[in-house]
């Protein structure tokens, strides 16, 4: 098995080693507050040091406007305006109706009236029709008569026979 020579672990200088060298220090560059750009202004941090940040832009301060008004759909004039319309068609319905009912109930005894007329006519004409029949006078025999008429051409004249039997 191959193993590669490894070299021991030595603790790093603070400063000898070149990742952990420290900055060289840079001197700050200071703004005056006309040089902030838009977008970056100055905020106090939780600890209390104030630095410059990027903020959000402050929204405008809203102003009342008048409200946009929605114009009203058709259909819901149209059944804005039918309601009353039908509305009061029905109560005039029902006040016709109300006026009408005697007469409505006079018509209805008059129309049963009738209903017991035409059935009365029909009875009394089955009744005389079974007596006739069966009469205790009895009943004579029936006649038939009957007629031939004959006639040539179309202006000739008709001659004719009755035989009653």
């Amino acid at each position: 098995m191959h193993t590669e020579p490894h070299q021991p672990l030595t603790p790093a200088t603070r400063y000898g080693d070149p990742i952990h060298r420290p900055r060289p220090i840079q001197p700050h560059t200071v703004l005056l507050p006309t040089n902030v750009p838009p977008g970056v202004d100055w905020v106090t941090l939780p600890n209390g040091v104030r630095t410059l940040a990027y903020t959000h832009p402050h929204p405008a301060p809203a102003t009342e406007t008048e409200p946009v008004r929605e114009s009203i759909p058709r259909w819901a004039k149209t059944t804005a305006l039918l309601a009353p319309t039908l509305g009061g068609g029905i109560a005039a319905a029902g006040f016709g109706i109300s006026y009408a009912a005697p007469g409505v109930l006079a018509m209805a005894e008059a129309l049963w009236a009738t209903v017991a007329l035409i059935a009365a006519g029909a009875l009394a004409a089955l009744l005389l029709h079974a007596t006739r029949r069966t009469g205790g006078r009895g009943a004579g025999p029936v006649q038939h008569i009957t007629q031939n008429i004959t006639a040539t051409g179309v202006f000739g004249r008709a001659t004719g026979t009755l035989n009653n039997r």
